[in-house]
């Protein structure tokens, strides 16, 4: 649901507050609280409604509650001298006083965008088949450091050994977002490796102190339960990347000995000159998957401080670029501006490191957006001949296949994408991609479904709105059109044909026209 008041919008299902087009960051509490005082509305809600529904009855002090609420005003542009949404109700409590919308969507927009099915979501992702290679999944490894702030460590040392494994062609690796579904959670091999189709798991922990580290690792065997391998390494911060090497070549070893003893492994991987450059962008790693405009602006802050430290530092141009491409194509900034940075920072990584499959993800990226199609196919397939399982490059190669005019090719790619990581972040965006591929296909009611399946996912994401848009025009489906259209703007306002015919990059005339003339049905000028 989405409560609108004054020029802000606070969305239940993304919890998220907008100021028109603007993402505002708030603190999970403060969005609960203000989340609460918007639903009780109606009436004057009391301090001690407030402990019980926003902190679960534990005991708050009067300094803390006073602090939260001014956090919230803050968010909203309010004050405890103006009160214009938020009235202070001396000695009895707070009541939120602005008029509040809740705009209802078409009925059948809304039937379109439900909540999916979890359970059965579950039983199709379990009833896939095993693929003919061995599939792992790596889990994010546990932070047993005493400080939180150490997650990114921990973090990177997973995504590291996903990337490695993800190299070796004869794996089938799950993709990074999947497994970081299961982060800070306790987890049921044999569940997880139904879930995510695979017959290994790998788990273990990280703790840093100084520069020391210990790393643990296991490798389970889902169909037993039993360990296969367990290791313990206690090494400099100097050594991490050997160690990361090391866990590898065990675990190959473990699985596949004959493979192993056929083909040593020797990791290709370029490491940084700087384990700060390293860690920066780890954080910024965090960032980018959180796919919001203002993550993608902090993660390029962090970005541009590790190429700072290490200029020749390959992951961290090539990531760079792709956050700057993503945000033009989304239309969170302006492609003049933008592209010309992706395209600098693209170049670069690809110098400095060749053999990095976010280099060419990130040029192929650069070479869609300036509609040079054959350019870009080849860059994405070289991301994937070095990392098979790099599902996002996968999922845009998909979009480069449709705007080549190539739509039943892009629909296996994307398909193949969510099943290298079914519980991926990035799902809204490979079902939107898959969606217009459909949608040039002229397949109307499939490239619905899935634009209400991406809807679905991410609701403040602006592809999926875009694809129900022309598809529902197209398919004569005009109420869902203008719903869409509706909530496409409220997104993205300055979307129009003329955005259109400038910024997408249709290989041929005829989709392009295509495309243009689904949006006019809907009623944009």
């Amino acid at each position: 649901m989405q409560f609108h008041f004054a020029d802000y919008v606070l969305d239940t299902s993304a919890r998220e507050l907008r100021l028109r087009s603007e993402l505002i960051a708030v603190e999970p509490q403060v969005y609960d609280l203000l989340l609460y005082l918007i639903e009780n509305r109606d009436r004057v809600v009391t301090k001690d409604d407030l402990v019980a529904s926003v902190w679960g009855g534990r005991v708050t002090s009067d300094a803390t509650l006073t602090s939260r609420v001014y956090a919230v005003r803050k968010a909203v542009g309010d004050s405890g001298q103006q009160q214009k949404l938020i009235r202070t109700i001396s000695r009895k409590g707070l009541r939120f006083v602005g008029e509040v919308r809740t705009p209802p969507m078409d009925d059948e927009l809304g039937e379109l965008c439900a909540e999916p099915d979890l359970t059965e979501s579950s039983e199709r992702i379990a009833a896939l088949p095993l693929p003919d290679r061995p599939a792992i999944a790596v889990l994010p490894f546990a932070n047993m450091s005493d400080d939180p702030d150490q997650d990114y460590f921990s973090d990177g040392i997973s995504e590291d050994l996903i990337t490695a494994l993800s190299k070796l062609r004869w794996f089938f690796v799950i993709a990074r977002n999947s497994s970081f579904a299961y982060k800070g959670k306790s987890v049921n091999i044999k569940e997880v490796g139904e879930t995510l189709g695979v017959g290994y798991v790998i788990e273990g922990s990280v703790r840093k102190e100084g520069d020391r580290v210990r790393i643990t690792a296991q490798l389970n065997d889902v169909a037993t339960g039993s360990h296969l391998w367990a290791e313990r390494y206690d090494r400099s911060l100097a050594d991490v990347f050997a160690v990361q090497d090391e866990i590898t070549e065990a675990i190959v070893a473990s699985i596949e000995p004959q493979l192993y003893a056929a083909e040593h492994f020797h990791s290709k991987r370029k490491t940084p000159d700087s384990m700060d450059a390293w860690g920066l962008v780890m954080r910024a790693m965090s960032h980018f998957w959180r796919i919001t405009p203002a993550d993608y602006v902090k993660a390029q802050e962090l970005l541009e401080k590790a190429i700072a430290i290490d200029p020749y530092y390959g992951q961290a141009l090539a990531v760079l670029s792709a956050s700057h491409t993503f945000c033009a194509y989304n239309g969170w900034s302006e492609m003049a501006t933008s592209v010309p940075i992706a395209e600098r920072a693209a170049l670069a990584a690809v110098r400095a490191d060749s053999e990095d499959p976010w280099a060419h993800h990130a040029l192929g990226c650069v070479h869609v957006l300036l509609r040079r199609f054959d350019e870009a196919l080849g860059e994405f397939e070289l991301a994937l001949k070095l990392n098979p399982s790099f599902a996002l490059a996968l999922s845009v190669y998909g979009l480069a296949l449709t705007f080549s005019g190539h739509w039943e090719e892009a629909g296996v790619a994307t398909t193949k994408a969510l099943r290298l990581s079914p519980r991926d972040p990035f799902a809204a965006i490979y079902n939107g991609i898959a969606a217009h591929a459909q949608l040039v296909g002229r397949n109307y009611e499939e490239a619905m479904r899935l634009a209400g399946a991406s809807i679905r996912l991410r609701t403040d994401h602006v592809s999926g709105y875009r694809m129900l848009t022309a598809a529902a025009a197209m398919a004569g489906r005009g109420e869902i059109a203008t719903a869409a259209l509706q909530e496409l703007l409220r997104r993205q306002p300055d979307f129009s044909l003329a955005w259109i015919g400038k910024n997408l990059p249709f290989k041929y005339e005829a989709d392009r026209e295509h495309y243009l003339e689904a949006f006019r049905r809907a009623g944009l000028s």
